[in-house]
């Protein structure tokens, strides 16, 4: 589905059974681009739900919501207005000179793929940058590795952005925390302490293909870039497809689905590329951290049960006191809570996956905003989203290296 004319979106508050019965049967005949929960099978009474609605289906969705009663609020009354804004300085801006790299606009692909070549160079001491395997276009999976080389044996955080291709804000926040850890490494004690004492695997965009089609086709595109044989359908979502519960509720067995599982678990070579790094490194790697957009939430496990994790009182004061420290910036309120509970049940995340892996710290982050913009949140707004996401993942690493009791 491509942006033409004036797609709007909607949000939806179903507020009985009847409501969100219509509204499921309505939103299946028409197949839209729900934003927010990411399936129907979520919506139940109550649920915020956002949507984008193409120009041409609105003359039909809308006086049909209107006849059946059923209150809507319109979010973005034109989306191609807000895809212009959202990137609107783009062209004012010299892209290409690496020194002066702007960390406050959304960066493509090769952009992003270019600063951490030029990074693994002119940074050698504290970043070494490798590749994980290809994607399903054969690009490659670049991660980097950032820390002091300070003793042989260090343990490690995983940092990965852009599982959903459309969450841009996702890449800008691992470019971010990259530029933060470089600039004030020698003047922050904290930042030292982190770098001396732990090795940063950061993957600035997992979804490659993904994310270079969220530039180049479709802005909201949220799949991999894989073939179906029996369906003209693409992709697999990237966070429903490892091996923990794979396919079971909260995912798709439809290939044209936006929640699709894949044909069988780490079909994907981005996820099995990433799994297979972590399974090799798991006695290391202490923490698994996932950014995505957009709710304003921290998340740990379980996703795909409700049921509470043995290190449970550890993982929960790691968040309370993450969720506090990103407030403490703009006043911004994250909730936090078991994934499955506080967002919804979904299985084959790759959270739960790490967890269960033998990584005892596990969180997804939801980051800005709640849905004023969306997966549309402008450039102005990168600086304190990343600035304050910085404080509650210096706030974890910081946890981690204390030793919970």
């Amino acid at each position: 589905m491509s942006v033409i004319g004036s797609d709007k979106v909607i949000r939806i508050v179903p507020d009985s059974e009847r409501e969100m019965q219509i509204l499921k049967a309505v939103f299946n005949r028409l197949k839209v681009d729900l934003w927010q929960p990411s399936s129907t099978s979520y919506i139940t009474k109550g649920t915020v739900t956002d949507l984008r609605v193409p120009h041409n289906m609105s003359q039909i969705l809308l006086p049909s919501l209107q006849q059946a009663n059923i209150q809507y609020t319109i979010l973005i009354s034109d989306l191609q207005k807000a895809i212009e804004k959202q990137t609107g300085r783009r062209s004012q801006r010299n892209r290409r000179s690496l020194p002066g790299y702007n960390y406050e606009v959304y960066h493509s692909l090769g952009e992003i793929q270019d600063w951490m070549h030029h990074l693994n160079k002119t940074h050698s001491d504290l970043i070494h940058t490798f590749s994980v395997g290809k994607s399903y276009e054969g690009r490659p999976l670049f991660v980097l590795k950032l820390g002091k080389r300070s003793q042989p044996y260090k343990k490690a955080v995983w940092i990965d952005c852009g599982i959903h291709a459309r969450e841009w804000i996702g890449p800008a926040f691992c470019q971010w925390f990259v530029k933060e850890a470089l600039q004030t490494y020698e003047t922050d004690p904290a930042m030292r302490k982190m770098l001396t004492q732990l090795y940063f695997y950061i993957m600035p965009v997992f979804n490659v293909d993904g994310y270079h089609f969220s530039w180049t086709n479709d802005r909201f595109w949220r799949k991999t870039r894989s073939k179906n044989s029996r369906f003209r359908c693409h992709g697999v979502d990237a966070n429903r497809n490892w091996k923990v519960k794979w396919c079971d509720e909260g995912a798709s067995v439809h290939p044209c689905d936006d929640t699709y599982c894949g044909p069988f678990p780490e079909s994907e070579p981005e996820v099995k590329a990433v799994a297979h790094f972590l399974r090799k490194h798991r006695k290391q790697i202490k923490a698994y951290l996932s950014f995505h957009a957009y709710a304003q939430m921290l998340l740990y496990p379980y996703s795909y049960k409700y049921a509470t994790i043995p290190n449970f009182s550890c993982v929960e004061s790691a968040a309370y006191n993450a969720v506090n420290a990103l407030q403490s910036a703009y006043g911004i309120r994250y909730r936090y809570g078991p994934a499955s509970s506080t967002l919804y049940v979904s299985s084959g995340s790759s959270m739960d996956w790490a967890y269960k892996n033998g990584i005892p710290y596990a969180f997804a982050f939801e980051l800005r905003d709640t849905g004023h913009f969306g997966f549309l949140l402008p450039e102005m707004l990168i600086k304190p989203t990343c600035t304050e996401t910085m404080l509650a993942v210096k706030n974890i690493t910081l946890h981690l290296l204390k030793k919970c009791h």
